[in-house]
């Protein structure tokens, strides 16, 4: 990719946040206009729990590979393809007539979307060659996730009050159409100098292992267990096969040499913890505030300001901390916040008052916003420049599995402690396993934030950039500055 000015390098990071603004705000907005679905819809809870998680379940599926074609044939095409296939997915979503239409147009949805934040991510590194600089606009990146988390229940309840709740998917369409026609007339096209060849094989077992992993957690709670230990057994069997077969191919999809840097691999588990934690907070919260008070969408979306601000405010500022000190602080402010934030609801029951719930709110968005930044530049940083695509896509795979999982397992405890009664009858006392889960969420990012960002696991980066090809090995170097 050509030296850029500082101009044009700041229109290709508005450029790739705008694909990341639809996206997050896809999720923002469908999480306010549940309660609506579930209503038209005669959906339950596990029907709402796949609305969102055959979104995030194929993207997660999907990533890595889209992340090394982007390398292989073209960061720029892949991008522009998947702003199509996104925005044609959203009309689709709009016209659904039932619940099976609308995840599988969800899943339409996220095929585009797998195309989108890792490819974006990797256009940036590739920009951004200054690790400062890069941090920096990673930051910026991640505050968008502020503005889609503060607009998306506003707009999303102003929709879903006024219009219904199909019209949530409209708002994608303006957006993806202005990203696609920015990108074609300036993003450079970039790819690797070397890219991964294909590996359908790895690819296969990917989607076994996320796919069964997630449907047994799911149906759990409504199925029998000999219907769903079968599918526990086939997740162990797919995770059993990837560490198996890929450490035997050349070019495996997923590299394991990389998980032997504790920086890397402690980035990979916080980003699962956090967005378990997002995905399972959002999903309780905005049960709790239509079901059981009784708001209408509007309402919901403004109670979700308090936790949507502070990630807002709190994600630039965590860029220029990691830019300067490094990613420990940040974390340990997130895994802090966020633990504290999961102990109010859990052992304190904070959504019953309005104090209470204002503060977990706040505590979370803090944390929240804290997290982002050193997620991403550690992912990216330790793994080599040319294969930017597929460090992002890791990433972002982690991200998507973390909130995939966080929908799946706080669901199915949800329901399993609701069962017949009402959510208005029922819910304080069924949710509060669900966030405890959360709290684990949070200590598991305070304690993985101390721990692999210390000196001893630099220390474990450099000697496994060591062991990597000499090529990569500059490559990597060279990146993280």
């Amino acid at each position: 990719m050509p030296e850029l000015s500082h101009r044009r390098r700041m229109l290709v990071l508005a450029i790739c946040c705008m694909s990341l603004l639809i996206v997050s705000l896809d999720n923002t907005v469908l999480n306010v206009a549940l309660p609506s679905m579930q209503q038209d819809l005669h959906a339950g809870t596990s029907g709402l729990q796949w609305t969102i998680d055959a979104y995030t379940l194929v993207l997660a599926s999907l990533l890595m590979l889209a992340g090394s074609t982007a390398d292989r044939i073209g960061r720029k095409r892949v991008f522009m393809a998947g702003l199509v296939v996104f925005t044609v997915g959203s009309v689709l979503c709009s016209l659904a007539p039932n619940l099976e239409a609308l995840i599988a147009f969800r899943m339409v949805q996220a095929v585009g979307g797998s195309m989108l934040n890792p490819v974006a991510m990797s256009i940036i590194t590739n920009t951004f060659t200054d690790p400062r600089e890069r941090a920096r606009a990673i930051g910026a990146w991640g505050a968008v996730v502020g503005i889609s988390m503060a607009a998306g229940p506003l707009v999303g309840g102003l929709l879903v009050d006024s219009v219904g709740w199909r019209s949530i998917f409209w708002i994608n369409l303006p957006v993806g159409l202005a990203a696609l026609l920015l990108t074609l007339r300036f993003v450079p096209e970039s790819r690797a100098p070397r890219a991964r060849r294909p590996d359908p094989v790895g690819q296969l077992l990917v989607i076994v292992l996320f796919g069964s992993l997630t449907y047994a957690i799911i149906e759990a709670p409504s199925t029998p267990f000999r219907s769903v230990a079968p599918l526990a057994f086939v997740a162990l069997a797919a995770l059993a096969g990837l560490l198996v077969y890929e450490p035997r191919r050349k070019e495996p999809l997923i590299d394991l040499r990389f998980f032997r840097s504790a920086p890397f691999s402690g980035a990979t588990v916080i980003a699962i913890s956090a967005f378990a934690a997002l995905g399972g907070f959002l999903f309780l919260s905005t049960l709790y505030l239509q079901n059981v008070r009784g708001l209408s969408a509007l309402e919901a979306g403004l109670w979700m300001l308090p936790m949507a601000v502070p990630t807002f405010l709190c994600a630039p500022l965590s860029g220029r901390l990691v830019g300067t000190l490094g990613p420990r602080l940040p974390l340990l402010i997130a895994g802090f916040a966020m633990t504290t934030s999961g102990v109010l609801f859990a052992a304190f029951e904070a959504e019953t008052s309005n104090a209470t719930l204002f503060a977990g709110y706040v505590l979370f968005g803090i944390g929240f916003g804290f997290v982002n930044a050193p997620i991403t530049n550690t992912a990216v940083s330790g793994m080599p420049r040319a294969q930017a695509g597929v460090a992002a896509a890791v990433a972002s795979t982690s991200r998507q599995l973390g909130q995939t999982l966080g929908v799946a397992v706080v669901g199915a405890v949800l329901a399993s402690g609701v069962g017949s009664s009402s959510y208005r009858e029922a819910f304080v006392s069924a949710a509060r396993p669900g966030w405890w889960i959360l709290v684990v969420c949070g200590v598991a990012v305070l304690a993985l934030g101390a721990v692999t960002s210390g000196r001893w696991a630099r220390g474990t980066a450099e000697r496994t950039a060591q062991r990597l090809e000499p090529a990569e090995v500059r490559q990597t170097v060279g990146a993280s500055g």
